[in-house]
């Protein structure tokens, strides 16, 4: 009987080409946060619609599966104003598939993330938050295996994509010193084997697994053997003073590349980017040769989607979330029960809060501003969940939620408002409502990390 691997990111690179490869050997189901449309229902693919950010719809697209393999990066915004940075919300989607995961049963997660550096215990925005998404995922009793791995060279993969653009539109280019720093890139053929050895394999459960083609290049070579694949003469020379700011604009600019994508590229090129000499586990693997990736990455057919339905939802909605220090380690029911308490005491003249143990009510001068359902079946010591169910900011008050949620070991609270739909009009509550929102948790921010 085939086991079901459940692909959450399978719409990305790495996850089409998996579905690609294994679609017969495996029972797929493949996550979308779009409504499941005819196609995806007719194709042998088995396609989920899910709210990631839900922890029960989560739990609920996990059902039936054995293993998942987590390919998750929240770089794109899913609501029209997203408060919040991209480390800061992979790191509660991570929290909440670690749950979902644990919650149902599955057997094994497997992560992909990034090499982390060997020469520098300062790593990169990207590189921490790839550390921070391992280390949350196996925090709980799912086994996890993490992969870790530099660019994965491939037809569709980003960050190849941004290497043949330059390579294509500069006769002539100026690198940073940073181009020098070796890496070893690796086939996505070779990537999607290693994935295959590892589901189901007890001996790579709770290991971080460093992988990556044997041969040992820079990132600067990278770009001469992509020149030379495209037959194309290219003079490639370090310009020292080439500081990273200025490589993330020229990149964005010559590969039509957003800052978010190129960013993780660019931040990565100043660390010595190896796998390390010791390994828990060994592939039975011949490694594709460097130069016939190049070829298949730039050449290869991309693998299809089925056509896809538009998200049938509510425009004008909001998602906020916020990292807040907690070095008192107090837990989020703690935290639920003094952020009330702390409005009050803080903004005594306009704002009154109060809580009773099934309600929490905002009020200013008596007037209803916000009032939140708390969910007692749902909430436990480290996350504390309440719906939006009413008051005059409230356009909805059957749609979003607010949660609080302690993470990395405890060392930090999320607090987050997901799917809020305001009443005050787009424009106005953007310079209003949305920026007294940041400021007000900044500073119960500052306050929670001076316990």
């Amino acid at each position: 009987m085939k086991k079901t691997v459940v692909i959450a990111g399978a719409s990305g690179f790495i996850g089409r080409w998996f579905m690609e490869r294994f679609g017969d050997a495996y029972h797929i189901i493949a996550l979308t946060r779009r409504e499941v449309g005819e196609e995806e229902q007719a194709s042998s693919i088995e396609w989920r619609s899910v709210d990631l950010y839900s922890l029960s719809s989560t739990a609920q697209a996990l059902q039936g599966a054995d293993y998942a393999l987590y390919l998750v990066h929240s770089m794109s915004p899913s609501t029209r104003l997203n408060q919040g940075s991209f480390e800061d919300t992979d790191l509660l989607l991570a929290d909440n598939f670690a749950r979902a995961a644990e919650s149902v049963g599955l057997e094994q997660v497997i992560f992909v993330g990034g090499i982390l550096p060997k020469d520098d215990d300062h790593f990169s925005t990207h590189l921490k938050s790839r550390y921070e998404v391992e280390l949350t995922l196996g925090a709980r009793r799912t086994p996890l295996t993490a992969l870790r791995a530099g660019i994965i060279i491939g037809p569709g993969g980003s960050s190849f994509q941004i290497v043949e653009k330059l390579t294509n539109r500069l006769p002539i280019m100026a690198t940073p010193k940073w181009a020098s720093s070796p890496c070893q890139p690796i086939d996505i053929e070779d990537m999607l084997e290693i994935i295959q050895q590892c589901l189901g394999n007890e001996k790579t459960y709770n290991e971080a697994i460093e992988v990556g083609n044997p041969r040992v290049i820079t990132y600067k070579k990278l770009l001469v053997l992509t020149a030379k694949a495209l037959g194309k003469k290219r003079i490639i020379f370090p310009l020292p003073f080439f500081t990273l700011g200025l490589s993330k604009l020229w990149v964005g600019l010559f590969s039509d590349s957003s800052t978010t994508l190129v960013s993780p590229l660019i931040e990565s090129l100043r660390h010595d980017m190896r796998v390390g000499d010791s390994q828990p586990v060994t592939f039975d693997l011949q490694y594709t040769d460097m130069e016939s990736s190049i070829t298949n990455a730039l050449h290869g057919r991309i693998p299809s989607l089925p056509g896809r339905k538009g998200q049938n939802k509510e425009r004008n909605t909001v998602r906020s979330v916020q990292r807040l220090a907690n070095p008192a380690n107090k837990d989020a029911e703690w935290v639920a029960r003094s952020y009330p308490d702390w409005l009050t005491k803080t903004f005594r003249l306009l704002l009154k809060a109060r809580r009773d143990q099934e309600f929490v009510s905002f009020d200013l001068f008596g007037i209803q501003l916000l009032k939140l359902e708390f969910i007692e079946s749902r909430s436990d010591d480290d996350r504390q969940l309440f719906y939006i169910v009413g008051g005059k900011l409230a356009k909805r008050t059957d749609y979003g939620w607010l949660e609080f949620r302690s993470v990395l070991d405890n060392q930090a609270i999320i607090a987050a408002i997901h799917e809020f739909v305001p009443r005050l009009p787009w424009m106005i509550y953007k310079s209003t409502q949305a920026i007294l929102h940041l400021w007000v948790m900044r500073r119960f921010g500052a306050w929670l990390g001076k316990q």
